[in-house]
């Protein structure tokens, strides 16, 4: 018997849906919502209800019963950190979804409309792999100064996505694996995992590794004090400079990736010393993840937005083919991967987790 399931996935401005039988997307929307319609709600939280009714009157008119669907999957939202995998959304989790416990999103959203409409069916609601998953070792989470320990903040659901999609593809359990992924988007993470965790990564959400499309990454630490210290920059201010206007923005004016490597073509010079520090970057990150794995590497995975170029390839295959060899999955089925975090519990091939 096929699994019908309805994934939700909120952003800022929009909500993504998709309605799967099985592995087979049957249809998937965007929902955009406009600047008006957000800014009536004076927090996320409260947006709640008006996106339950566009997804429900979507259905609707799309002939759907919400009676017909097995299992409601949700994108998780910043909860605390937690091992990845799949998790019923529990009165607990529910809970920290709705307080924030580590701050709001409209991620967060995701597994509070999928429990909602759950319950109201009498089925099952999950998330999966959330942003906050956290298989750090200790000796990974020193940062070399008490006070600021490192954190795990990534692309922790395309990142397993695509490592177990390699795995199942290669024939071989996820768990029994050495791999490095890189994934390369508005943020780009680069994850070691070791035997079916990610033993190591950067956090992408305050600025940790090579710079990305709109984050600054690692940036010199001295210096950046006494920018904030020096009466140029508020803090909002300052913090935007590092995410949201750092990278590719910060240097060219520009987020987008395929921009940066046409200007580069076209002989732009500041702009190829730009994309080849990316990539220059990005290598010395996997190259750290390499020793992390103590040189035991099966495949270097690349992913995300920015993978879709061949230059991605190229370039990082340059610094790093002798190491292991490359496998790319562009671009970053999100729908998906929530779908099939799903349906591993749903077919018993593992136990959903609890918070």
């Amino acid at each position: 018997m096929s699994i019908k399931s309805l994934i939700i996935n909120p952003g800022s401005t929009s909500t993504k849906i998709g309605v799967f039988e099985d592995e087979v997307m049957l249809y998937d929307q965007t929902l955009r919502h406009s600047t008006e319609e957000i800014s009536q709600y004076a927090s996320i939280i409260d947006q709640k209800d008006f996106r339950k009714d566009i997804i429900v009157n979507f259905l609707k008119d799309k002939g759907e019963d919400l009676n017909s669907f097995n299992v409601i999957v949700g994108r998780g939202g910043l909860l605390k950190p937690i091992p990845g995998g799949t998790y019923a959304v529990t009165d607990e989790l529910l809970a920290d979804l709705k307080t924030g416990v580590q701050g709001q999103h409209a991620s967060n959203l995701g597994g509070i409309l999928a429990r909602e409409i759950g319950d109201e069916i009498g089925v099952p609601s999950f998330i999966v792999d959330p942003v906050v998953v956290d298989e750090l070792t200790p000796v990974a989470r020193i940062s070399g100064m008490p006070e600021l320990p490192r954190r795990s903040i990534f692309h922790a659901l395309n990142q397993k996505a695509v490592a177990r999609r390699y795995a199942k593809e290669q024939g071989v359990a996820y768990e029994d694996l050495n791999l490095i992924v890189i994934h390369m988007g508005g943020g780009v993470s680069v994850g070691a995992h070791q035997k079916g965790q990610i033993v190591d990564v950067n956090n992408i959400l305050d600025g940790e590794g090579a710079f990305s499309p709109e984050r600054a990454g690692t940036v010199p630490v001295g210096d950046l004090i006494k920018l904030c210290f020096s009466g140029k920059y508020d803090q909002k201010t300052l913090y935007k400079k590092i995410c949201g206007n750092g990278g590719y923005n910060g240097y060219l004016g520009t987020n987008d990736a395929r921009d940066v490597e046409k200007l580069a073509k076209e002989g732009d010079e500041k702009a190829q010393v730009v994309l080849d520090a990316f990539y220059y970057q990005l290598a010395k990150d996997a190259g750290a993840m390499a020793a992390v794995l103590c040189g035991k590497v099966d495949q270097i995975i690349l992913t995300g937005g920015i993978a879709y170029s061949p230059l991605s390839r190229q370039k990082l295959e340059e610094h790093l083919g002798w190491i292991a060899p490359f496998t790319v999955y562009p671009g970053e089925d999100e729908l998906l991967a929530l779908t099939q975090g799903a349906l591993r519990v749903m077919n018993g091939e593992e136990e959903a987790k609890k918070y």
